[in-house]
């Protein structure tokens, strides 16, 4: 994550006045103990025994730029390993917001990536890997992560050291997303380095917990402050 990303998260935490019990207190202790790359070991462990897995794994040297797909060694420098999705796999979960949620995970994502060309761990394993670790039980995602999750879903049963990431244990809820006036996703991927966007054209965090009140569909002034809101989401 870039430095200018990871410093926005904690500054928009601090603007909203929101507290919490377990987590990094800033970037610096973020680096220092939470960080992906401090956990590479445990990830790599994981890969190996993925590769284990008959027909799981295939590497590859496709590249988003000609889509072209090379195969080659697993071995092979400048490698993505890839999981490959059995034709018609489909992963139902509950979802907290939509009800229960069915996905045709052979069609929406074939052969995800697991390990990057540069040989570090890619999104989707990593994820399982650190909300195993930290014992997460509730994850909030945008709906356009809905593939991902049930990628996950699924990756985790070919091991039995991540079956415990499953909607049996852990609650998913997955929200619509915030959009500009013309229909495109909110994301830090469209700002500047710089850009704090809302805590610069807002003159303070009202209008995001009003906005937060409307997109939950609460009563009446539970938006007018974060204790209005709180005490509306019981």
């Amino acid at each position: 994550m870039r430095r200018a990303y990871l410093e926005s998260i904690f500054r928009t935490i601090e603007w909203l006045g929101l507290d919490y019990d377990h987590g990094p207190t800033g970037p610096d202790d973020f680096l220092r103990h939470y960080s992906q790359l401090l956990h590479q070991p445990a990830y790599n462990y994981l890969l190996r025994r993925l590769r284990l897995v008959p027909g799981l794994l295939h590497a590859s040297t496709r590249s988003r730029t000609n889509g072209l797909e090379i195969p080659v060694d697993l071995d092979q420098p400048g490698a993505a390993w890839r999981a490959q999705v059995p034709p018609g796999t489909t992963v139902s979960f509950a979802d907290g917001w939509q009800g229960t949620s069915s996905l045709d995970l052979g069609a929406a994502m074939p052969d995800f990536v697991l390990r990057k060309k540069d040989a570090v761990v890619a999104y989707q394993l990593a994820s399982i890997a650190d909300d195993l670790r930290l014992g997460t039980t509730l994850i909030v995602r945008g709906q356009d992560l809905l593939p991902s999750t049930a990628a996950q879903l699924w990756l985790a049963q070919q091991l039995p050291e991540t079956t415990a990431f499953s909607a049996a244990r852990i609650q998913f809820l997955h929200h619509p997303l915030l959009t500009d006036s013309e229909g495109r996703k909110l994301s830090k991927s469209q700002q500047q380095p710089l850009d704090r966007g809302v805590l610069n054209a807002a003159t303070g965090p009202q209008p995001v917990y009003e906005a937060v009140a409307r997109l939950l569909q609460l009563p009446a002034g539970a938006g007018e402050s974060l204790k209005a809101l709180q005490q509306a989401l019981g």
